[in-house]
């Protein structure tokens, strides 16, 4: 007979075994969801996971060609895109339990004019952000139609890099190619429509079409009709964070993903970057310097530069934001070391500049033309003020100074209506050099912070799929929970004055070469 000893022990293993269980079963339950942003560049795609608790745990990256038919153009093929994604996506989850991703999103090169048939095939070469072709259509938007009717309808002008005067190119110059448009869209879009059958766009990245009424967030009709189009080749909108769809079967099979896979309509790359880098709310500012340049102020309200020299844009988190951007931004660095200097090795080159604020030399960073603040696709790089004690250094210097130089001429823009800034998050392929973030900081005489993750749209699109999963209730809360400040560059009074002074320089080169650039071509 067993005593009650060894039945009362018998019971608490049971009841521990019992407990162990539920214990399993709740761990089962609560599985670790992961979220895959999509940063869909110019050179390549990035792919980011990341896991419900806001840490990266994988990042991937592609690159595809990019194409210059003639001088000023710049084409790729869409396909291009979805084939290195797919590539991507499968080494990105090679790690990790794929039936625990729970969605993707995206950040994406902006109006990028991609064409599709009846039977949703590409119809051409997607035309790209900074393509400087339509110069003609933009002077028709701009000066025909006109500055105040185009603000109107959309809160912006036209822009050569803009997706309506690329449309108007393709239906003058292409009107076989036109009369075949079944759908419009953008990079991002076509990514999500492989993905879903989806024809989406959201509205930060649909505000850079001209094609959008931004304050309205729809269509503008009137802009559709100067185009030629209809309302039903346009794509149906969403809200960055809203779920659009999930994926098609036989792409969860190819991919290796769960069919339960939702995917979010994600944003434009300097909207998803701004979502990265925490800049959501009222009154936050970004800096972003990859391929192009960007000074990014979000809002809760609507509003308009009267000159429209920023743009008016819807913003990821459901509200607005104001932007400059600049075409050529980390790509001039690139250029110059790559191309010009033949070099990889960034950093060395870099470490030799030590004396910020008395460089001779200036560089207009105008590669491919410029938008903010002076919409010219016919400005072009230039340096001024070699002498013969320039140096290899001067030279690299002023390619950083030039670029930070042309973000502070949007930066004025925005003093100039009133809105204070005190500080910026950075991020960006160039936000990697130390010295680039000091240069920026002390240009723009306001304190840089850089963020734990330097991702900001894979980041970005990321958070996007986890609000639209339901992991955060909000884009803000997103940010709040998951991005965190790890360094803080703070102006030297001393630098920055001097900087004062070189800048003040700076913005009588433009004006005075202007005139020069048309006959360069």
């Amino acid at each position: 007979m067993r005593s009650d000893t060894t039945i009362r022990r018998e019971t608490g293993i049971r009841q521990k075994i019992l407990l162990h269980k539920i214990k399993i079963d709740q761990i089962q339950e609560e599985k670790m969801k992961y979220y895959i942003g999509v940063d869909l560049g110019t050179s390549a795609v990035k792919l980011l996971l990341m896991d419900q608790e806001g840490q990266v745990v994988n990042i991937v990256s592609r690159e595809y060609p990019l194409s210059f038919p003639h001088p000023g153009w710049s084409e790729q093929n869409p396909e291009d895109w979805w084939e290195q994604s797919k590539e991507g996506i499968r080494e990105l989850i090679s790690k990790i339990d794929a039936a625990e991703v729970a969605g993707i999103s995206f950040g994406g090169q902006m109006h990028g004019l991609v064409i599709l048939d009846e039977k949703d095939q590409v119809i051409r070469p997607a035309i790209l952000w900074n393509d400087g072709r339509t110069t003609k259509e933009t002077d028709y938007l701009n000066q025909v139609i006109g500055k105040e009717k185009l603000s109107e309808y959309t809160a912006n002008i036209a822009f050569a890099g803009f997706t309506a005067p690329k449309l108007l190119w393709v239906k003058e110059n292409e009107p076989e190619n036109f009369a075949k448009i079944c759908k419009i869209m953008l990079p991002k879009d076509y990514l999500a429509y492989c993905l879903t059958g989806v024809h989406c766009c959201d509205y930060s990245d649909a505000s850079g079409m001209l094609l959008l009424d931004v304050k309205n967030k729809c269509w503008s009709e009137q802009m559709m009709e100067i185009c030629g189009v209809s309302r039903e080749q346009m794509p149906e909108l969403f809200e960055s964070y809203e779920k659009v769809g999930t994926l098609k079967p036989e792409v969860a099979k190819e991919l290796g993903l769960p069919e339960t896979c939702l995917v979010a309509a994600g944003a434009g790359d300097n909207a998803a970057a701004a979502v990265g880098t925490g800049t959501v709310g009222d009154g936050q500012c970004n800096v972003s310097l990859g391929t192009s340049g960007t000074i990014f102020i979000s809002s809760e309200n609507f509003g308009v530069d009267p000159h429209n020299a920023l743009h008016a844009f819807a913003h990821a988190d459901g509200h607005y934001h104001l932007m400059g951007c600049m075409l050529s931004a980390a790509s001039c660095n690139k250029w110059w070391m790559d191309t010009i200097i033949g070099t990889k090795d960034y950093e060395k080159e870099q470490e030799v500049i030590e004396k910020l604020g008395e460089n001779h030399v200036f560089f207009l960073p105008y590669l491919m033309g410029e938008r903010s603040p002076h919409n010219d696709p016919q400005a072009r790089g230039t340096f001024i003020g070699m002498s013969m004690d320039t140096t290899r250094a001067d030279m690299t210097q002023a390619v950083l100074e030039g670029v930070a130089f042309a973000i502070r001429d949007s930066f004025e823009i925005a003093k100039s209506l009133g809105i204070h800034i005190e500080r910026t998050r950075i991020c960006g392929g160039g936000a990697k050099s130390p010295l680039w973030r000091k240069i920026i900081a002390n240009v723009l005489n306001i304190k840089v912070d850089r963020i734990a993750s330097e991702e900001g749209p894979a980041l970005g699109g990321a958070m996007l799929a986890a609000v639209a999963d339901g992991t955060f209730a909000s884009v803000e809360e997103a940010a709040a929970r998951i991005v965190k400040v790890v360094e803080t560059v703070e102006p030297d009074p001393e630098i920055a004055e001097k900087y004062e002074t070189q800048y003040r320089k700076f913005v009588q080169i433009y004006p005075t070469v202007k005139a020069l650039f048309p006959k360069l071509s």
